[in-house]
């Protein structure tokens, strides 16, 4: 932040995490560095019929709001608050008859502000808008939660429509890639102002540095070929921290397995990092632990937090070889990074794009 500015700092100081691989930071962290993918066949609901059989998924069928009161609280627990006030919370949860149901039963206990339903960019979208109510001096402090838990309906659409990876295994980037496919997550993250923060000792976990989000408009479910928007959202991101694309050391991209969608990522990343792309190590923790829809921005926040604060870099699953001029991908275990900036990325249908910048603490 240039001197003088009167912008404040967005500090991370809890998280709230349940995965396909249990509830907690730590084994997502795990299988996300070794790039262990959760994916097998749904045991939640019959998937008779369907060309596909597979997804991420916890045993059982949790529910979604308790799932999501769960995060918020744990979030709030490991930011230190551990008394309830009127934080406002942004929740993104995806567009359906349970929908207004969720939202009751979080606006009974919690000071839910607002309600995002705008497609996979949700979350990410719901953290921009709180940064910068927090950095304008709007807010001290608010909660951004989100959730998807793999269900029927949405499954049958994405298996009707043909998006679900058929081989059952996401690979993004990766010759032979044939779609995405879900997965569980709920997660919920405290952000405040840096003064806020060390006023009541608590201590941040990481800086989300910059934002920008942009849309396309240029069709319903396509990106665009050239990935112009999704670049626009990386250089106003970038912009806001004060970066350039040198300073960044790690992109956690959107990358889902979807053929037109991956490589207009990758014209994205090459107009915007230019010939220094060939450094920057990326991959895309979707391929381990799947698409949560609304709920996935968020939880690729979490993962890339937990990036910078262990320096061990997640893998790129699935990859069976290159198809496109290649990037540096992460594709074994071990690789590790001292990077300070990451970049979380994430876009939708309707080309919606969204940017955050990580910094470390």
């Amino acid at each position: 932040m240039a001197a003088g500015s009167s912008r404040r700092r967005v500090a991370v100081t809890g998280l709230g995490v349940l995965s396909a691989f249990g509830r907690g930071p730590e084994p997502l962290s795990t299988a996300i560095c070794a790039g262990k993918a959760a994916f097998g066949p749904v045991g939640r609901f019959a998937t008779a019929g369907r060309a596909v059989h597979d997804a991420a998924h916890l045993p059982g069928t949790p529910d979604l709001a308790e799932e999501v009161l769960t995060a918020i609280a744990s979030a709030r627990r490991q930011a230190g608050l551990v008394e309830q006030d009127c934080t406002p919370v942004l929740l993104a949860v995806h567009a359906d008859r349970r929908t207004a149901g969720i939202a009751r039963r979080v606006g009974r206990i919690h000071h839910l502000e607002d309600v995002y339903t705008c497609a996979c960019v949700a979350a990410s979208t719901a953290v921009a808008d709180a940064a910068a109510r927090i950095s304008l001096g709007l807010r001290e402090r608010m909660v951004v939660a989100a959730g998807y838990l793999v269900e029927p309906d949405t499954f049958a659409m994405f298996d009707a429509g043909r998006a679900l990876a058929r081989d059952g295994q996401a690979r993004p980037f990766s010759e032979g890639r044939g779609g995405l496919l879900l997965g569980d997550a709920v997660t919920a993250v405290v952000l405040e102002a840096e003064s806020a923060a060390r006023e009541r000792g608590a201590a941040p976990l990481a800086w989300i540095a910059g934002w920008g989000r942009t849309g396309d408009a240029y069709h319903v479910c396509r990106p665009t070929p050239d990935g112009s928007g999704l670049a626009r959202a990386i250089e106003l991101a970038l912009g806001r921290a004060e970066l350039g694309p040198r300073d960044v050391g790690y992109v956690n991209a959107n990358a889902t397995g979807a053929t037109l969608a991956d490589s207009a990522e990758i014209s994205a990343l090459r107009t915007a990092f230019g010939a220094g792309l060939d450094q920057v190590p990326v991959s895309s923790t979707k391929s381990v632990h799947g698409h949560a829809l609304e709920g996935s921005a968020l939880l690729e926040l979490v993962a890339t937090i937990l990036t910078l604060n262990t320096g061990a870099l997640p893998v790129n699953a699935g990859y069976l070889g290159p198809d496109e001029p290649p990037l540096d991908l992460v594709l074994t275990p071990g690789r590790v990074t001292d990077t300070r900036h990451a970049l979380s990325l994430n876009s939708a249908f309707g080309g919606a794009n969204t940017a955050l910048v990580v910094q470390a603490v």
